[in-house]
């Protein structure tokens, strides 16, 4: 069963193996410190009144068999034990099987929580590292080499993802087409960090090289990905590269780091060797209980890759769309439209008997969205703030916060201690406000003449009242 792994690569699936646990910890943190308030059973959208609705072929978790807020936390605490664990490499010291058993629960966990995650979990970064993260329980562990067929598996991953976000830029806003997208994109972005204000004001000729340095990597270089070495190597670096200049550019989740990861499995082992202080033990053939494993994922990775596929091409392409509930082949891509104006819903609260304008309101402060226009935009991912995002969100379109946003006022009316802890500010920390109502303002970044003279990051201004006010019963 040789031919089963791949040699050279052993150093490859140590970084990638690493990375991946990383990623899967920094997940499941952000699961138990935020659930309680989101998908918690007093949160603004429940998890037993979600899963009455659901069957469990409709929403696969093991918490169809039982739910308490506290099974959640022990649920999230295990997979963040889990993920550290691989991350100390942990997996290539113990058997093979309790290695795949490690991964494999680490996936089911994380699938657990994403499929009753509801609006909160929508996001492509959450399918892909599902995705991501089964490929990796037969990817192989200890001295074996790496399975070929799973790391051409994880490059048919890595393909769609950066092929798929290409096209959909090429089906959607004509400013892609036109190379002026990033004129706004900086701006715009759902939470811009502290480098998006000077990546805003670069001049225009370098936005536009920014938009086909894009098209070229998400376009041309992925077919690379399946040359030979060194070419597949090189088109790994230039991916890595693009992704890395997203990262000091905004903050979007795990999303750019994992696609870094996903591409450390692509460069040749001998790269590595320059820079690791690590010598591979000696290679062993991939057991055939494993091989026949493998062969038996290719397979059905291949049967159900035949609609993503077929989505890259079309124009009605599905953006972040997951075809089988267990997140095993997806689609990916974002950002088709980008938006000219950035909207922001801003949280008010006041102490006063009758919620008029002449009342005296005070706003609350969010952790990563703008809010105050003296803040700079902070640094958070690869850390989610599901909270901030969704707000970005409800300012595009309110349909996103019909279900949740007058819930969020409420618990804010109350003080709820869970819901506070997602905020950065809670402007009543003794007294809770009798009423809290949602405002809408545009936003835009400040030239650097008005930075200089206000040392404000942001000019507001007021448009709308976007939610009547709610008090606290």
């Amino acid at each position: 069963m040789e031919w089963f792994g791949e040699s050279g690569y052993w150093l490859s699936r140590w970084m990638f193996q690493r990375g991946l646990g990383l990623v899967y910890l920094v997940a499941f943190l952000v699961a138990l410190n935020q659930f309680r308030a989101l998908i918690g059973s007093r949160g603004l959208t429940p998890i037993p009144r979600y899963l009455e609705q659901r069957s469990w072929r409709q929403a696969p978790s093991i918490f169809h068999l039982y739910y308490s807020d506290r099974f959640f936390a022990v649920v999230a605490g295990c997979g963040a034990a889990l993920a550290g664990a691989a991350v100390l490499g942990v997996g290539d010291v113990i058997p093979l099987w309790a290695s795949m058993a490690l991964w494999a629960l680490l996936w089911i966990l994380y699938l657990s929580i994403v499929n009753v995650g509801q609006a909160w979990y929508g996001f492509g970064w959450e399918s892909l590292l599902l995705e991501v993260g089964f490929l990796a329980i037969f990817i192989g562990a200890g001295p074996a080499e790496p399975s070929v067929l799973v790391l051409f598996l994880l490059r048919w991953v890595l393909f769609r993802l950066e092929f798929g976000a290409g096209m959909i830029k090429l089906h959607g806003d004509r400013c892609w087409r036109d190379f002026t997208c990033l004129y706004y994109h900086h701006e715009t972005q759902p939470m811009p960090n502290p480098l998006s204000w000077y990546f805003h004001h670069l001049p225009k000729p370098l936005h536009r090289i920014e938009v086909a340095g894009n098209h070229f990597a998400q376009l041309v270089v992925p077919f690379f990905l399946f040359a030979p070495q060194p070419v597949a190597s090189i088109a790994a670096l230039i991916i890595i590269i693009t992704q890395s200049w997203l990262v000091m550019s905004g903050n979007f989740a795990w999303l750019n780091v994992l696609t870094i990861v996903l591409a450390l499995s692509v460069i040749d082992g001998s790269w590595w060797a320059i820079v690791l202080p690590l010598d591979p033990p000696a290679a062993e053939p991939v057991p055939g209980w494993q091989a026949f494993l493998v062969v038996g994922v290719t397979v059905l990775v291949v049967a159900l890759s035949y609609r993503p596929a077929r989505n890259l091409f079309s124009r009605q392409q599905l953006m972040n769309y997951s075809f089988d509930k267990l997140h095993l082949v997806n689609t990916y891509g974002a950002f088709g439209r980008v938006t000219r104006t950035r909207y922001e819903v801003i949280l008010e609260g006041t102490s006063a008997e009758l919620p008029t304008d002449i009342a005296e309101w005070h706003e609350y402060e969010f952790k990563g969205k703008p809010g105050d226009p003296h803040r700079r935009p902070r640094q958070f991912a690869p850390y989610h703030l599901r909270l901030d995002w969704l707000m970005w969100f409800a300012a595009v379109s309110p349909g996103y916060a019909q279900t949740w946003l007058p819930r969020l006022a409420r618990k804010l009316a109350e003080n709820d201690s869970a819901t506070l802890k997602l905020l950065r500010h809670n402007p009543f920390p003794d007294t809770p406000p009798r009423w809290v109502r949602a405002r809408m303002y545009v936003y835009r970044f400040t030239s650097p003449a008005e930075r200089k003279r206000t040392g404000a990051w942001w000019h507001r201004e007021f448009v709308t009242d976007y939610m009547a006010p709610v008090g606290r019963r």
